[in-house]
């Protein structure tokens, strides 16, 4: 059965790619989306293969509901690296939503575990992130490296790492 939260990331997306209209917090929505503040990513797939991805590493919005309002959205319509669903493909999305816990700093690799943590990569402005229990990264070299190309970071330049757990709903 659908998690309230990927209900939330579907009922917002078909009726943005359908109608244009960004939905306003449902009142089915529970309390526990409406009372807490975090960073949240959307994912969508068809198959194994992603169809988008976008997030925010903190809380942008009053609360869950409204990340994943304005993320399901982007993960739709704004991600780069794909063009913007078409309704006919809307039957065929497969949505993970995932509320990332507070990132804490870390000083070493060694602090990672690719299926527990995710990693945040930081040089002067440029960050990228990398959501943990990704099919396909299964070392924390894989993970740092693969956070360090989206930010457009070179290994060989300083950066800081930090860490943090999401709960991951389907």
């Amino acid at each position: 059965m659908e998690s309230n939260y990927v209900k939330l990331a579907r009922e917002t997306l078909e009726t943005y790619v359908r109608e244009r209209k960004k939905i306003q917090v449902p009142d089915w929505v529970p309390p526990e989306l409406k009372e807490k503040r975090a960073g949240v990513f959307v994912s969508l797939k068809v198959g194994d293969a992603l169809r988008g991805c976008i997030g925010t590493i903190g809380p942008t919005c009053i609360n869950v509901a409204e990340e994943i309002i304005n993320n399901a959205i982007s993960a739709g319509t704004c991600d780069p690296r794909f063009p913007e669903v078409k309704p006919d493909e809307l039957k065929d999305l497969i949505y993970s939503v995932d509320v990332l816990g507070t990132p804490e700093k870390i000083d070493s690799i060694n602090e990672l575990d690719v299926n527990k943590y995710g990693v945040i990569v930081t040089s002067g402005y440029r960050r990228g992130l990398l959501l943990p229990a990704l099919e396909g990264v299964d070392t924390p070299e894989q993970q740092v490296e693969i956070a360090l190309q989206k930010a457009g970071i070179r290994p060989s330049e300083p950066y800081e790492m930090q860490r943090f757990e999401v709960v991951r709903y389907k």
